[in-house]
């Protein structure tokens, strides 16, 4: 298997938010960010493709955007 340098890259940010995700609804005990911030420190390992992946880190995030704004509304 070849690692790309802008892959493992990319999925390091893109774990890094998710972590960052994840603590902050376990300390705000909200759960669309548990389970977003779970969902992105997972995802880079089913992806081989870059573009994939940063789409998919892109649709949880705005997803759990649109959540959250709906959900307090």
């Amino acid at each position: 298997m070849d690692f790309d340098p802008i892959w493992l890259a990319l999925s390091l940010v893109i774990s890094t938010v998710g972590l960052a995700l994840f603590r902050y609804g376990r300390k705000q005990t909200r759960v669309p960010q548990i389970v977003g911030g779970v969902i992105l420190m997972v995802s880079p390992y089913f992806f081989s493709d870059v573009s994939h992946m940063v789409g998919f880190a892109f649709g949880i995030i705005g997803s759990l955007y649109l959540w959250t704004r709906y959900d307090a509304g």
